[in-house]
């Protein structure tokens, strides 16, 4: 899609494994970043969970509540023109039941404006899925390594082995209506049989190349989380380091007395 000025609308985000188009998708988490990221030309943003470790610092994604998953897509939102935003649904707020799932669902899209959510698909989760579809709410499915099973999985960065299970589990969300299908962290092989199974786009992450698309964490692909190297992940700019020279300058300059200068004063 690329440079494509049109909206990426769910039906055009499925189309485009038909058409052979890659789908390339990032994570936002406010208006500045969401801004930038539509404008350079990526297909989707994901408003993940995953801010509970990338803004507000926490060890994973559980303590992250619906209300805050609702500020952070309503900002994203209001930055984009182009590419088609996905809310991550928070833990515990599509568990409980199917009822709850599609009541918290529609609040998302109603408070938001966001067009689609995304569900961690664990046991069980087909039936929400089918009823979310059925509500007119799309899903976006996410299967192999699930961050809000981070203790049931035994920790986060788990790659996801058994390739009977995730091939059943990719057709089945795919069956019940999920528009795609994020893959974390899976051997390449198995991404491919999955991505060749079904009829919805894949979106690897620690995934390998065969995917329908690549999601990224948008400040892991910048350098920002500089502790933070997994294997899956290329870093395309070393941001942390120049935000640090860039603010040690102007440190320097205020203690200095050489800003602001006679550039950057206003005269009576």
């Amino acid at each position: 899609m690329g440079d494509d000025a049109k909206p990426v609308t769910v039906p055009r985000f499925v189309r485009a494994k038909a058409d052979g188009r890659r789908l390339v998708m990032l994570t936002a988490y406010d208006f500045l970043w969401a801004r930038l990221l539509d404008e350079a030309g990526v297909d989707a943003l994901l408003v993940g969970d995953s801010l509970g470790m990338v803004v507000q610092g926490q060890p994973n994604t559980l303590s992250v509540t619906l209300e805050e998953m609702i500020y952070h897509a309503r900002l994203v939102t209001r930055a984009v023109r182009r590419a088609l935003v996905v809310v991550d649904m928070p833990f515990l707020s599509y568990q409980v039941s199917v009822q709850e799932a599609v009541r918290n669902a529609g609040r998302i899209l109603k408070e938001t404006g966001a067009p689609a959510v995304k569900l961690e698909s664990g046991p069980g989760q087909a039936e929400t899925i089918a009823a979310l579809t059925r509500a007119g709410i799309p899903v976006m499915a996410h299967i192999g390594m699930r961050p809000q099973a981070v203790h049931l999985m035994g920790g986060l960065g788990r790659i996801q082995r058994d390739a009977d299970r995730l091939l059943a589990d990719a057709r089945e969300v795919a069956d019940a209506g999920a528009f795609g299908i994020v893959l974390e962290l899976i051997p390449a092989g198995v991404a491919r049989r999955i991505t060749q199974a079904v009829s919805v786009p894949t979106i690897g992450i620690g995934a390998g190349p065969h995917c329908d698309g690549q999601v990224l964490v948008t400040p892991d692909l910048l350098g920002l989380t500089e502790d933070f190297r997994p294997k899956f992940v290329k870093r395309y700019a070393e941001l942390a380091g120049a935000v640090k020279s860039a603010v040690r300058q102007y440190a320097d300059e205020v203690r200095g007395g050489t800003f602001p200068g006679p550039e950057h004063t206003h005269d009576a």
